[in-house]
């Protein structure tokens, strides 16, 4: 079965807008947005709780079982601040979302991130550990990183993918009328 929609995914480090993007991208493009950490608690997708890092222990493979037939229809917006464990054939884009350190800072802090989850989550968009990861799992063509400061930023970057969504469905109609 040939997706007539693409499926995206949405990571970068916590606090940078992954969750407000997905939901606005979703409603602009006509796509569903799947939240892996609401996923995961909804359905009890994971292996007991971490008490160091103050979150569920995801069981990747029950993630991507429950995923899979909705993945192959497409149109699927993915949320989730990891991408490694996602089988590379599921996504026609991969979005980074950075925020400078300042700003994820605040943000985290309001969220009451502290300690080593703070410190942890700000290094971890220092030294662009899921823009890396996200380049080592996907095709790098694929990939972009995008800013994501502002609610401009945001706005321009639901407004850019939406065109991109807009395009992939064109193009996808296209080469199906050229392969009928």
């Amino acid at each position: 079965m040939t997706r007539t929609k693409p499926n995206i995914l949405i990571t970068g480090t916590p606090g940078t807008g992954k969750t407000t993007m997905s939901s606005a991208l979703a409603e602009a493009a006509q796509l569903r947005h799947v939240n892996i950490g609401e996923l995961v608690k909804e359905k009890n997708l994971h292996d007991g709780w971490d008490e160091e890092l103050d979150c569920h222990i995801i069981n990747e493979d029950l993630v991507c079982d429950e995923l899979e037939d909705m993945m192959e229809e497409g149109g699927i917006i993915v949320d989730y601040h990891g991408c490694d464990f996602f089988p590379e054939r599921w996504f026609d884009r991969v979005v980074v979302l950075q925020t400078e350190n300042s700003i994820l800072y605040d943000r985290l802090s309001k969220r009451g991130y502290t300690g080593s989850k703070l410190s942890n989550n700000i290094e971890c968009e220092i030294f662009q550990v899921l823009l890396e990861e996200a380049k080592d799992s996907y095709h790098e063509d694929i990939v972009v990183a995008l800013r994501s400061d502002s609610i401009d930023d945001m706005d321009n970057n639901v407004s850019d993918l939406t065109n991109w969504v807009a395009s992939w469905c064109n193009n996808s109609v296209q080469s199906d009328n050229m392969h009928d």
